[in-house]
């Protein structure tokens, strides 16, 4: 079909189909780019494989023109070039570098337009970006994940209080015991307390067994 307008090779009028994206995972990509750009950057180089243009045109693109609802991502170099305060040439070389690292990939667009004389033309319109996933940049060094938990520890109890437990069933002997392994920790309020649960223990203890001695029959003294 004949062009009225300039159009670039392999650019389709088709629906482009998008991806949502989450903020935090466009944050998390992000900070992996900030971490490319430090990994590939040489000493005595000013630019790494993504290059100073190239984090600038990211960030715009992924918090000022990504839809994360629906994935949308089309917006022209002018308005990139503006969001990235540079000049429209310094945005395509960003988006240049970019696509070289494997960060970035867009598929060109275009549109039918009425033509002067009748039927239909192609015009072209801006390009639909996509953010690759970090795994797919060229060169990329992901971060070491932290190590697993040891076997022994998975599902382990959370570390407990054994007066708290003590005091909630109501067992007084467990509380003391607490209390003493405390204050032999060098407590000394621990050791008051133990101090004076002990004595109302054994008071309370020995007030049965006087009762019960009262109770037994004495035996009969003949004079």
């Amino acid at each position: 079909m004949p062009a009225l307008f300039p159009v670039w090779k392999n650019s389709t009028t088709e629906p482009v189909q998008f991806k949502p994206m989450s903020k935090k995972e466009a944050r998390r990509l992000w900070h992996d780019a900030r971490r490319f750009e430090r990994q590939t950057r040489e000493p005595g180089c000013q630019d790494g494989a993504i290059g100073r243009n190239g984090l600038r045109v990211l960030e715009v693109l992924l918090f000022d023109f990504l839809n994360y609802c629906s994935g949308e991502l089309y917006p022209s170099i002018k308005k990139i070039a503006s969001a990235a305060i540079m000049s429209p040439r310094s945005a395509a070389r960003g988006l240049a570098k970019l696509k070289d690292a494997g960060v970035l990939n867009w598929l060109r667009r275009a549109v039918l337009v009425e033509g002067p004389l009748g039927g239909f033309l192609l015009r072209q319109t801006s390009n639909a970006y996509t953010v690759m996933p970090s795994s797919d940049w060229r060169g990329y060094k992901p971060p070491p994940e932290p190590p697993a938990p040891a076997p022994a520890e998975w599902g382990a109890r959370p570390p407990i209080n054994p007066y708290a437990e003590a005091k909630a069933a109501h067992d007084d002997w467990a509380r003391l015991a607490a209390l003493d392994a405390e204050a032999s920790l060098g407590s000394g309020v621990a050791r008051i307390h133990a101090s004076v649960l002990r004595r109302r223990l054994l008071y309370s203890s020995a007030i049965p067994e006087a009762a019960s001695l009262a109770m037994k029959p004495q035996p009969t003294v003949l004079f």
